[in-house]
């Protein structure tokens, strides 16, 4: 008996029936380099200790550039990788700072401990830097299993130390924590638990059992990119979960897309829509089909040349059940 081969799912701009548009955009993105202390098993960006790739000077400094033109930039939000790791870092946000734009890091936390780092904290308050960490549960089991040994000790010593500097207690200092789910091992696939009950969980563990503070969970669903795309590819479950992602489209979350008003900068100051389409190579296209990088949008003096958002079928993630987002869930 012939096995029934499964139906592809909906392409993506099918499902919406209508074009995805950018609006005005208001969030540069810049991923750094894929430079870190870590490998994490569910890192889209594939990052790592043996990996070398990073910002050069001169993209650097189109950046700079970048950041002083545009008053219309409202959030520098700088990513990796370690970001901290990888030329550039403290450049990028002095220049934010100094044009009185928000800065965000996206940090592991454990990069306070590798020798070199250890000012970064202190330099984030200075700064007023917010920072988004990564803990993708509040048991130190389940974090040591996606991130590695050790990290659960190291991610909590940091945060008391961000504490100890009035993160979470500043109104200026921001520390907002990120979850992710673990990797599916069946089809018993399931959504990012709830965020704000989550939120009360994460809150009330921590404080009792460390004494730590923050601001907000962000609950952030595994998009089938990079390792997390390899573990389902490995385990023959990449077909089910994107019809499952599918299947929980919710066409509410659409309006809030975080692409929609942000621009993703790669080390090479390659353009993209968004974090996802930068780590599946899928750049982003002015009105006439152009790809873009920094320096063309220079040229073009401005930020506002893309009409289309480029989409596929890992964008159902960003869209299944109450959405997801660098800043949590949407709805």
């Amino acid at each position: 008996m012939i096995q029934t081969l499964v139906s592809p799912v909906t392409p993506f701009r099918q499902k919406l029936q209508a074009p995805l548009t950018k609006n005005p955009i208001t969030v540069l993105q810049v991923n750094l380099g894929k430079r870190c202390n870590l490998a994490c098993s569910h890192c889209h960006v594939e990052a790592g200790p043996k990996r070398t790739e990073e910002l050069t000077p001169e993209i650097c400094n189109q950046l700079i550039e970048l950041i002083d033109r545009f008053p219309q930039i409202k959030i520098i939000d700088l990513t990796g990788g370690a970001p901290e790791m990888n030329y550039g870092f403290k450049p990028l946000v002095e220049a934010a700072r100094k044009t009185n734009k928000e800065v965000i890091v996206r940090s592991n936390l454990t990069i306070y401990f590798e020798p070199g780092f250890e000012d970064l904290p202190e330099y984030f308050a200075q700064h007023q830097i917010r920072v988004v960490a990564s803990l993708p549960c509040y048991l130190e089991d389940n974090v040591d299993k996606m991130r590695g040994n050790g990290v659960y000790d190291g991610s909590i010593r940091a945060i008391q130390w961000l504490n100890r500097l009035g993160y979470a207690q500043d109104p200026k200092l921001i520390l907002d924590l990120v979850y992710n789910p673990p990797l599916p091992l069946s089809e018993n696939f399931s959504l990012t638990p709830n965020q704000v009950k989550l939120e009360q969980d994460y809150k009330m563990f921590l404080k009792e059992h460390f004494d730590i503070h923050f601001n907000q969970l962000f609950t952030i669903t595994n998009l089938p990119v990079g390792r997390t795309k390899f573990h389902l590819q490995r385990t023959k479950l990449y077909a089910p979960y994107v019809e499952f992602l599918e299947h929980n489209f919710n066409a509410s979350t659409v309006e809030h897309l975080m692409c929609r008003d942000e621009l993703s900068i790669d080390y090479l100051g390659n353009v993209y829509d968004c974090d996802f389409n930068q780590m599946e190579n899928v750049p982003a296209q002015s009105r006439i089909g152009e790809t873009l990088t920094v320096s063309k949008l220079l040229e073009a003096g401005s930020l506002d040349v893309i009409d289309e958002i480029r989409t596929a079928s890992y964008c159902y993630g960003c869209t299944a059940g109450c959405g997801s987002s660098c800043g949590g869930a949407l709805i």
